[in-house]
């Protein structure tokens, strides 16, 4: 049983080539999902956007790609290629791309 899935093994690989952007929409592509930790890979068409919610888990984002705004808790933070912040759980939060935008989103429970 293979616990990582959609992606290649023992490769080495470019991780923003391996979700593509795609106009008007969220791409998302789960690399594992289970009760401990959750992995997916995103590509935000520029203007795109998820909207407010809440996560069980600390959810730890890096930007691969562009420019993406996240906000925690009302406050807006700017993420830039190799990036990174933790929106903690339990507390309100939304990604937006400012323009196209790829993130790496791994959550925690």
């Amino acid at each position: 049983m293979s616990i990582m899935k959609n992606i290649n093994k023992a490769k080495i690989m470019v991780l923003k080539d391996q979700v593509s952007y795609q106009e008007g929409q969220i791409v998302s592509k789960t690399l594992v999902q289970n009760e401990s930790v959750s992995i997916t890979l995103f590509a935000f068409d520029k203007g795109e956007e998820i909207s407010t919610h809440e996560s069980g888990g600390d959810a730890f984002v890096t930007c691969l790609d562009g420019i993406g705004e996240i906000t925690i808790d009302g406050v807006k933070y700017e993420l830039h290629e190799g990036e990174s912040i933790v929106m903690p759980a339990k507390h309100p939060h939304a990604v937006y791309g400012k323009e196209q935008y790829k993130m790496l989103l791994v959550v925690v429970f």
